[in-house]
Order: structure tokens, then C-alpha cells, then sequence
């Protein structure tokens, strides 16, 4: 769904500004639902400010108003090919500095799963690989892609007393600030004709499905299981934007995605496996 508002934002509304709404609108929503937990832990959760702030920084303002930015100049399929690299850097990052248990066995899951999001990228045709051209948006990401891994390892290493909705509340408004001056600058410079019902919805889609639905869906299932499993999940997105757009843009589904979901499922399985204390395989 983010892929889909990021390309249909350009000439809307602006990177920045779109990335503001998006993520205070998902803020009041988490706040209004966790409004009791987040009243009760307020002191916790001030004195962490700083922590919010680099989180919201990562995952609102890089992940968030920079992608939108690369849509600008790049393509779907660039931004994709990009992206299906942050699971890699996730599990090795979980590995190495969180210490998690990986076994090889997870780890052909991870390359298998890799491999399957590549073929529905690409369409199936692995030649187009080599007509790729790459732009400046392609840097910003890349720089959004290493900057989603260290989000999602950070959520993980700095423990928290607050629920995921909470948290996430948190983290939206702390984005929203740092968004907020950058939002007013890019508004006064950019030659607009108004706010239109078309910018509406794309805030609107944008906070709903793949901030508070998506983020909060990660955050949760990564405090559960783990940051190196629950990276691997990312690779369904290729499949979901494959279905989104065969159910809103009336685009067709093609057997490159049947040849993706074979290999992005059992890959999924594989690497979503708890490695068994002591086991052999174990990294």
C-alpha cells in the first residue's frame, strides 16, 4: 500500500507534508486507543525523549518523508529491489549486536525467501535486472533502508515498559516533531494550489494501512518473537502489493507471483523457525 501512495502522491502533496499527516493522524489514533497507558507511564516515557526521538527519526522521517521523496525519481520496482535487502541487514544486525540465536537452516530460509521476492520484482524476468537504471532516489532508498534496520533493532534493544500501541503513539508523536519544521519549509517553497480531497486521502490511507496497521503489526511481533525472525515477514510485501494493486488498480496477477509465493512461503517458514538451544545448525 505505501508503494502505491508513494507513487501517487508526486504533484498532490509533498513528501514531507504527506509524511506529517500520515504520521500524526496515526498518533492520535494509538493515543486515543492507549490514552489510559500512556497518561499512567507519561513520566517513563518523557525521560526517554531522546530515544523517541531517534526512533521517530528513523522510522517517520527517513523511512517515512524520504521514501515518498525517492518516488519522486525512481520506480516502483527500484525502491523494491532496495527494500527486499532490510531483512538481511535486520537478521545479521539481531545476530551480531542483539546476540539472537540464527541457525543455518533459518538462514537458507532468509536466502530462499530473498530469491522469491527478486523473481515477483522482477517479473519474472531476471534479465530486466541489468536495465535497472539508478537515480538519486534510489541513494535516498538505500539510506531509508539501512535506516529501517536500525529502527527495527533499536525497537528491540532499548526495552520499554509501554504496550506496542503505546509505543508506537509515542514514536509518531516524537516523528511528527521532527517532521514538523521540515513540513513547513517544504509547503512554503512548493507551489501548491491547495489542500485537495486527493491529499486527504493519501494521508488518510497512508497513516491507517501501513502506519498504524503495519508498524504496529512489526513492533508487536518483534517484541514477541524476536527482530532476526520477524524481519523475514518483510518479503510478504511484494506479494501484498502484488494483491493490492490486482484489487484497487485493476493491475493482473501473473505467475510471477505464484513462482515468488513459492519460494517467499517456505522461506518464511524456514527462517521463522526457533532455533533449538544447543543445536548444531545453531550460528
Amino acid at each position: 500500500m505505501n508503494y502505491i501512495v508513494a507513487k501517487t502522491a508526486p504533484g498532490i502533496i509533498s513528501p514531507h507534508v504527506l509524511a506529517l499527516g500520515r504520521w500524526f493522524l496515526a498518533g492520535l489514533i494509538l493515543a486515543f486507543i492507549a490514552r489510559s497507558e500512556l497518561w499512567q507511564e507519561r513520566q517513563s516515557t518523557l525521560n526517554s525523549w531522546k530515544q523517541y526521538l531517534v526512533l521517530g527519526s528513523l522510522g517517520m522521517l527517513i523511512c517515512g518523508a524520504w521514501v515518498y521523496w525517492a518516488a519522486e525519481t525512481t520506480t516502483a520496482i527500484n525502491i523494491a529491489l532496495i527494500y527486499a535487502a532490510s531483512p538481511v541487514l535486520i537478521t545479521l544486525g539481531a545476530v551480531i549486536g542483539l546476540k539472537e540465536s540464527f541457525s543455518w537452516r533459518q538462514s537458507l530460509g532468509v536466502v530462499i525467501a530473498l530469491l522469491g521476492v527478486l523473481h515477483v520484482v522482477v517479473k519474472g524476468q531476471w534479465a530486466a535486472l541489468s536495465q535497472v537504471v539508478w537515480v538519486f532516489g534510489d541513494g535516498l532508498v538505500v539510506i531509508a533502508m539501512v535506516a529501517w534496520a536500525a529502527y527495527a533493532l533499536l525497537l528491540k534493544k532499548w526495552a520499554s515498559p509501554l504496550s506496542s500501541t503505546a509505543r508506537l503513539a509515542a514514536t509518531c508523536f516524537a516523528g511528527s516533531l521532527v517532521l514538523l519544521p521540515l513540513a513547513i519549509t517544504e509547503w512554503a517553497a512548493t507551489e501548491h494550489a491547495g489542500w485537495s480531497d486527493s491529499a486527504s486521502l493519501l494521508v488518510v490511507a497512508a497513516a491507517v494501512f501501513p502506519g498504524v496497521g503495519a508498524y504496529w503489526a512489526y513492533g508487536f511481533c518483534q517484541k514477541t518473537l524476536g527482530a532476526s525472525r520477524v524481519a523475514t515477514s518483510l518479503y510478504l510485501g511484494p506479494l501484498y502489493g502484488g494483491l493490492v494493486a490486482w484489487l484497487f488498480l485493476g493491475e493482473t496477477l501473473g505467475w510471477h507471483h505464484a513462482v515468488g509465493a513459492a519460494f517467499i512461503l517456505p522461506g518464511i517458514y524456514l527462517a521463522s523457525q526457533k532455533a533449538a538451544a544447543g543445536s548444531s545448525d545453531q550460528m
